[in-house]
């Protein structure tokens, strides 16, 4: 048999074929796989041209690719024609009469917008907003705050080392002695970040939480402004009727030193949400301040327990467990 009728025969098998190939997409597949795949019946015709004369060889070759050319052509155009087909049946199913479908939008979660509340709060009395490291050394986090080597917020039971001499801060505070370090007075700053503390987790404790830390070194600095900063901020943030009250408290790096309590009406309990005091002049002296000069006030409040009293939220762990019926009830 000829090179050429072979070539007629696979155009007419291939055009036969093709008009009862159907939508289903496995047939549509062993089609193109038995005529033009890499060992079908086109790419088989080529062996030809080593069976023909050197005169006959160009011929058939322009042949073979004209044939290679259409019958893709071909089945590329009944291919389309399916995917047409197919689309006009698809919209054929839509009801352009009912309402689109509502996307889902995220939110700011309510741990972020409760501390941008209480930045804007502290920045409009003056308070600049610094940042500081997660994982620190023992100097900054510990030392240098006035807490020996013995005190118990060392143990292990306490704070999570990553070797002996590094440490997850346990509090926002080291931020306050790079600060003193770096600058000299007046400063005036919050300090918002995660710390992390290896505590026993339940409703208002977990292992992971948000601080502020606040810091105001000057010459002349006294305890009633301290009162009068976080009266202020108690106000702007819960209202002028919010119940308070300061306690007398221990903190090695603050002395005298205070802990504030806010009235929890779901509990009909006090629940604490800050430490606070005057600087130590010990840690004023560790930094290189003066400290019969320079005065200060320093403060730490966790952001969880005060958006929980603000929105009456029953457990810190609802803040992260990634419950959606929890967060999008503060969209």
């Amino acid at each position: 048999m000829s090179a050429l009728k072979q070539i007629e025969e696979v155009r007419t098998s291939f055009l036969t074929e093709l008009d009862d190939v159907n939508q289903d997409l496995n047939q549509i597949e062993q089609f193109r796989t038995k005529y033009l795949g890499r060992r079908g019946k086109i790419a088989s015709l080529f062996s030809l041209m080593g069976k023909v004369s050197d005169e006959e060889r160009p011929a058939l070759g322009e042949s073979l690719n004209k044939l290679k050319n259409e019958l893709n052509v071909l089945f590329e155009n009944k291919v389309l024609e399916f995917n047409l087909s197919r689309q006009r049946e698809e919209d054929d199913l839509i009801d352009l009469s009912l309402p689109g479908k509502q996307q889902r939008l995220g939110s700011i979660h309510i741990l972020e917008q409760t501390l941008s509340e209480i930045k804007d709060i502290y920045r409009s009395i003056g308070f600049h907003i610094a940042y500081g490291p997660e994982v620190d050394d023992e100097y900054h986090n510990f030392t240098a705050l006035n807490v020996p080597e013995h005190h118990p917020a060392r143990d292990m039971q306490d704070t999570f080392f990553i070797d002996p001499e590094t440490v997850l801060r346990t509090h926002t505070s080291n931020v306050q002695v790079h600060l003193m370090e770096d600058q000299d007075p007046p400063i005036r700053y919050i300090v918002p970040g995660r710390v992390y503390r290896n505590e026993a987790i339940g409703y208002k404790s977990y292992c992971l939480f948000h601080q502020v830390e606040g810091i105001y070194i000057n010459e002349t600095v006294s305890f009633g402004e301290l009162k009068g900063c976080l009266e202020y901020f108690v106000k702007q943030m819960f209202g002028i009727k919010k119940k308070m009250r300061f306690r007398p408290s221990y903190f090695p790096f603050t002395e005298p030193s205070a802990e504030v309590d806010i009235w929890d009406e779901e509990r009909q309990q006090w629940m604490e949400i800050l430490g606070c005091g005057m600087v130590n002049p010990m840690v004023l002296n560790n930094v290189g301040y003066d400290s019969n000069r320079f005065h200060g006030y320093a403060f730490g409040m966790g952001v969880e327990r005060i958006a929980m009293l603000k929105h009456k939220i029953s457990d810190i762990r609802h803040f992260y467990s990634g419950d959606i019926r929890i967060l999008e009830q503060f969209i």
